[in-house]
C-alpha cells in the first residue's frame, strides 16, 4: 500500500510550531493533574485506607512497568501505520478522548465498599496509561518528522519543554484552588470535595486534551520520496538496536536518573527538614523556573556549541552544582533554593539538548537505511523518562527507609542529613556517570539556521 499524498492545504511552520507548543501545554495540564493529585484524592476524598493504599502502590508500580514496556511497542504499531493523515497523526486524533475521560474517572472513584474501590481505579489508571502512551509517542515523534530543519526543530523542543514546565507549575498550584471552587459552587460547605476535584479534573482534562488536539489539526508530517513504505518489527528493532548515537543517548539518560530525585522526594524532604509542607511550594517553583528559562536558552547555546558539548557541559556543572548543594547544606533555605534553581536550569538544558539528539538520530537512520522511525525511536524517549522516574522514586525511598523515617517519628539530624545526601550527592554521581556515554554520540554540531 501507497501512502496517500499530503492534502493541498499545509500549515505555515509558525502555525504548526504554536499548535504543537499549545498540544504540549495542554497534555502536561492532565498528566500533571493525575501524577500530582490522585494520590491525595485517593486518601482524602476517596477514603481508601493505609492497607489499601499498599494496593494502591502495587497497582500503580505494575501499571508504570507496563507503560515502559509498552512504549516500543506502540512505537513500532505507529512506524507500520499507513493512513490518509500519515502515521502519527490519527493517534494524537483518537487518543484525546479517552484520555480526558479515563482521567475524569480516575477522580470519580465511586462510594462503594474498598475492594470495589481498588478494582475501579486499577482498572481506570491500566486504562489511563494505555491512553497517555498512545497519545505521547506520536506527539514527540511529530516534532521530528513536521520540523526537518534541526535548528527550528531544537526551538520547538525547547518550547514545548518550556510550556511543559510552565503547565506544570500552573497545574499543581491552580488544580486545588479550583477544586476548593467547584466544591463550594456545588455543595453547601467551605470544603474542599471529592466532586469539587471530579469536576476540577473534568474540565482540565476537556481543555488541556482539546488543546492537545491541535497537533492534529494545525500540523503535517514529512512526506519524503523514497522512504520505504512497509516496515516489519524485524525491521524496527533491528534499526534501533543498530543506531549507535541514539543508544548512546537512551543510556546516559538513565544512568542520569539522579536529575529527578529532587522532585521525587522533594515534598518529603522539607517535612523532615523544616516541618512545613508549604515550603515545597518554594522549591517546586524553583525548580520550573530554572527548568523554563533553561528551555529558552538552549537554542541560543547551540548556536555556539555542539548538542554532545552542550549534554556533556550540562551534566559536569549539573554535578558540581549538587556537589555545592551538599557543602552548603539546608540549614539557610533561601541558599538552598539558589541551587535548586541552578540545578533546574540544568535539567531543562539535558532535556531540551535529549530530545534534540534523538531527533538527529533518527534523522540519520533516514539518510542511511532509507527508513524513517520516528515512532520506534521517540518511544525510547518516553520508555527512558519512565525509567528515570522509578528509579529516581525507588532511591529516595531506599534512603527513607536508611534514615528511619515515617509519619510521627521524632526527625533527627542524623535522619535529615541521611535524606538530604539522597538529594545532593546521589544526583551528583549520576551526573558525571550520565556524561560518559554522550562522549560516543558522533552527530550534530551547531545549530546556525532556522
Amino acid at each position: 500500500m501507497t501512502i496517500t499524498s499530503p492534502p493541498t492545504r499545509i500549515p505555515s511552520r509558525r502555525a504548526q510550531r504554536t499548535s504543537i507548543v499549545a498540544a504540549g501545554f495542554g497534555q502536561n495540564i492532565v498528566l500533571t493533574t493525575v501524577t500530582t493529585f490522585i494520590l491525595v484524592y485517593l486518601l482524602q476524598y476517596a477514603h481508601i485506607s493505609t492497607r489499601g493504599m499498599a494496593v494502591v502502590t502495587g497497582i500503580i508500580t505494575a501499571a508504570k512497568v507496563f507503560d515502559a514496556i509498552s512504549d516500543p511497542i506502540m512505537g513500532s504499531v505507529i512506524d507500520m501505520t499507513r493512513s490518509r493523515w500519515g502515521k502519527l497523526r490519527p493517534y494524537i486524533l483518537f487518543s484525546a478522548l479517552p484520555v480526558a475521560a479515563l482521567s475524569t474517572l480516575l477522580f470519580a472513584v465511586p462510594g462503594v465498599d474498598e475492594p470495589a474501590k481498588l478494582v475501579f481505579f486499577g482498572v481506570c489508571y491500566f486504562l489511563w496509561g494505555i491512553a497517555y502512551t498512545v497519545c505521547d509517542v506520536p506527539f514527540w515523534g511529530l516534532i521530528g518528522s513536521a520540523f526537518p530543519d534541526p535548528a527550528y526543530r531544537t526551538r520547538v523542543i525547547s518550547d514545548v519543554r518550556a510550556f511543559g514546565a510552565i503547565a506544570l507549575g500552573l497545574a499543581t498550584l491552580g488544580m486545588p484552588w479550583l477544586a476548593l471552587l467547584l466544591s463550594t459552587l456545588v455543595g453547601s460547605g467551605s470544603a474542599t470535595t471529592g466532586t469539587g476535584w471530579s469536576l476540577a479534573v473534568g474540565i482540565a482534562s476537556v481543555l488541556g486534551m482539546g488543546l492537545f488536539l491541535l497537533a492534529f489539526a494545525n500540523t503535517r508530517e514529512r512526506h519524503t520520496a523514497g522512504v520505504r513504505d512497509r516496515l516489519t518489527f524485524r525491521q524496527l528493532f533491528g534499526t534501533l538496536l543498530r543506531n549507535t548515537p541514539l543508544l548512546m543517548v537512551l543510556v546516559g539518560s538513565v544512568l542520569g536518573f539522579g536529575r529527578y530525585i529532587v522532585q521525587a522526594g522533594g515534598a518529603v524532604f522539607v517535612v523532615i527538614a523544616y516541618a512545613d509542607e508549604g515550603a515545597f511550594t518554594l522549591i517546586g517553583a524553583a525548580i520550573i523556573v530554572g527548568m523554563v528559562l533553561a528551555s529558552f536558552l538552549t537554542p541560543v547555546l547551540l548556536r555556539w556549541m555542539s548538542a554532545k558539548t552542550l549534554v556533556i557541559g550540562s551534566s559536569l556543572i549539573g554535578a558540581a552544582l549538587y556537589l555545592g548543594m551538599h557543602a552548603a547544606g539546608f540549614a539557610n533555605i533561601l541558599v538552598l533554593l539558589v541551587f535548586i534553581f541552578l540545578t533546574g536550569m540544568s535539567l531543562g538544558i539535558f532535556l531540551v539538548v535529549q530530545a534534540t539528539m534523538i531527533a538527529d538520530a533518527v534523522d540519520d537512520v533516514e539518510r542511511r537505511t532509507g527508513m524513517r522511525n520516528d515512532g520506534i525511536s521517540f518511544s525510547s524517549l518516553t520508555f527512558v523518562s519512565k525509567i528515570m522516574n522509578a528509579l529516581a522514586v525507588l532511591v529516595f525511598g531506599v534512603f527513607i527507609v536508611l534514615a528511619g523515617y515515617e509519619d510521627g517519628v521524632t526527625v533527627t539530624p542524623q535522619m535529615q542529613n541521611t535524606v538530604f545526601v539522597s538529594l545532593t550527592l546521589v544526583p551528583a554521581a549520576s551526573c558525571l556517570l550520565s556524561a560518559f556515554p554522550f562522549v560516543f554520540y558522533r552527530l550534530g554540531g551547531r545549530r546556525v539556521r532556522g
